[in-house]
């Protein structure tokens, strides 16, 4: 996955409904009233007056108008048949890392069917949620749910680590469903903490034919049907002179990342000194991956003890005896440095993992 694909994640928790008959609209309507800011989509062809209501908005093509709106919603509940919804969004969709859920309901509100993303979209959940309100059947059909095991995708999503291979959820998936167990590498317990025990085993490199799991921050060879997760413990210090751009600040900490075989998408947090605030490179950084920046004054920056590398120049003209690799050291709530300070002419960076 790479990181423009990232960059156009859709917006959390928004529900479109929508609706082309009659009696869909009288569900749409009931849905609406019941999940706090969803928004009712219905055809011109069936509006009338009442689509003048709150978050309520008619159309008047549907093809074109779910193409427009279809990833700026984290989820679709589409009141009408499937073989219309599959035929509509069959072009619109990517990965199953960003596409949003979609549930189809019959006109009559009998069942609720999760259709996409039923995992990491939340498509099971939301049909659940709407056969509730309308009194109707969720219709799941996701082999894991069924069989009432666990999903290596939903385990991830509540732990919070980046698939970085989605395409091999299903040999995963499909290992718990034959009772093989799974190849597991999880120094950090992200996974193994939320999978019974029966269904790993610690990794054995020597069993070749044993699906695997490996979630880690460090870049290593791995077979191409492992899958590989990448949990959220890597923070950056980042200190640079003033003007430098957001592409040399890239492409500085992309050359560090690398020589260190780090992953970029272990990264939670950057850091530096608050003096930086206005720092527009560094800011565009922080836009361009969709990584948060923390800031710290020199109280917090000097307060750090297990910096390796500090500064006299910078201690004569910040302050402080160090930036990024105190901020680091901050970021990862007092963590270990894992990378001391790296420089270039412009650019300081140091890493350190949480605990």
């Amino acid at each position: 996955m790479d990181i423009e694909l990232l960059k156009n994640k859709i917006i959390p928790d928004s529900i479109a409904i929508w609706s082309i008959t009659p009696n869909g609209k009288i569900l749409g309507k009931k849905i609406l009233l019941a999940i706090k800011g969803s928004s009712l989509f219905v055809s011109a062809k069936i509006g009338g007056k009442d689509t003048c209501e709150e978050n309520t908005i008619t159309f008047e093509k549907l093809s074109a108008e779910i193409h427009y709106q279809f990833n700026k919603f984290s989820g679709h509940v589409f009141i009408f048949s499937t073989g219309i919804a599959i035929r509509i969004i069959a072009p619109l969709l990517k990965s199953k890392i960003i596409d949003p859920a979609v549930v189809v309901v019959d006109d009559n509100g009998t069942h609720a069917i999760s259709l996409i993303s039923g995992h990491l979209g939340g498509a099971n959940r939301l049909a659940k949620k709407i056969a509730g309100i309308i009194s109707g059947t969720p219709v799941i059909t996701t082999a894991t749910d069924t069989n009432k095991l666990p999903a290596i995708d939903l385990i991830a999503k509540k732990r919070k680590v980046f698939i970085e291979t989605p395409q091999n959820i299903k040999h995963i998936n499909m290992a718990f469903l034959m009772g093989e167990p799974v190849s597991l590498f999880d120094p950090f317990g992200f996974i193994k903490n939320d999978l019974p025990k029966h269904f790993w085993t610690s990794e054995n490199p020597r069993k070749s034919s044993t699906k695997k799991i490996f979630c880690s921050f460090k870049i290593k060879d791995v077979s191409r049907e492992t899958l590989i997760l990448r949990p959220p413990v890597l923070s950056i210090g980042i200190g640079c002179n003033r003007g430098t751009s957001c592409e040399e600040i890239k492409q500085f900490l992309l050359m560090v990342l690398k020589k260190e075989s780090l992953s970029i998408k272990s990264i939670c947090q950057f850091a530096t000194a608050d003096i930086k605030k206005d720092e527009t490179g560094l800011l565009a950084l922080s836009e361009e991956l969709k990584i948060g920046i923390l800031f710290y004054d020199n109280k917090n920056l000097n307060s750090v003890k297990t910096i390796k590398t500090p500064s006299k120049m910078v201690e004569k003209h910040l302050g402080v005896k160090s930036v990024c690799e105190a901020a680091a050291i901050l970021a990862a709530d007092n963590g270990k440095l894992i990378v001391p300070k790296k420089k270039n002419k412009d650019v300081t960076l140091a890493v350190a993992i949480k605990k």
